[in-house]
């Protein structure tokens, strides 16, 4: 199973639709951690055969979306999404972490800092894409990959250059 990430794009559609298009054939899942439900509502109308999950981000000002959202993906996986805003992931993951642990999940998505980052601690695998339009970590634009099979999960941080 190839889950595609992204995060915090904030009205600019050309890279989320760039990066759609890259995966379309090979992503059996999008999901979009926050600031960008029009972007995301955007993508549904277009792709409305996609799995596509979204959640609520800071600046999605008047959503309905969750704030969290528990994804049982395949082999028994789960996966903890969050923007990451009311679990204070600018000043720490602990609460992050903590919540991943309580759902059982082994990979936790956040966005929010426009940061990406990647890394398996103590069992899980923890992810922040990046931004596709405004990273704030003096690296390009990116997004997440995520793979999942039989033998095992593998998270990727992708560089967007359109």
């Amino acid at each position: 199973m190839r889950i595609i990430v992204f995060s915090d794009t904030h009205g600019k559609t050309g890279a989320l639709f760039d990066v759609v298009e890259m995966h379309l054939k090979s992503a059996d899942m999008f999901i979009h951690l926050g600031d960008g439900e029009q972007e995301a509502d955007m993508l549904k109308s277009v792709y409305p055969y996609i799995d596509l999950r979204y959640l609520r981000g800071n600046c999605d000002y008047n959503s309905a979306a969750p704030d969290i959202l528990t994804i049982e993906a395949d082999f028994g996986v789960k996966i903890v999404a969050t923007h990451g805003h009311t679990l204070g992931v600018k000043y720490g993951l602990e609460m992050l972490i903590d919540k991943a642990e309580q759902k059982g999940a082994k990979i936790a998505l956040y966005g929010h800092t426009h940061q990406r980052y990647s890394s398996y601690e103590n069992g899980l695998y923890i992810m922040n894409p990046g931004s596709l339009s405004q990273p704030r970590d003096f690296y390009p634009a990116s997004y997440g990959i995520i793979d999942i099979t039989a033998k095992g999960i593998v998270t990727n941080i992708a560089e967007y250059n359109g």
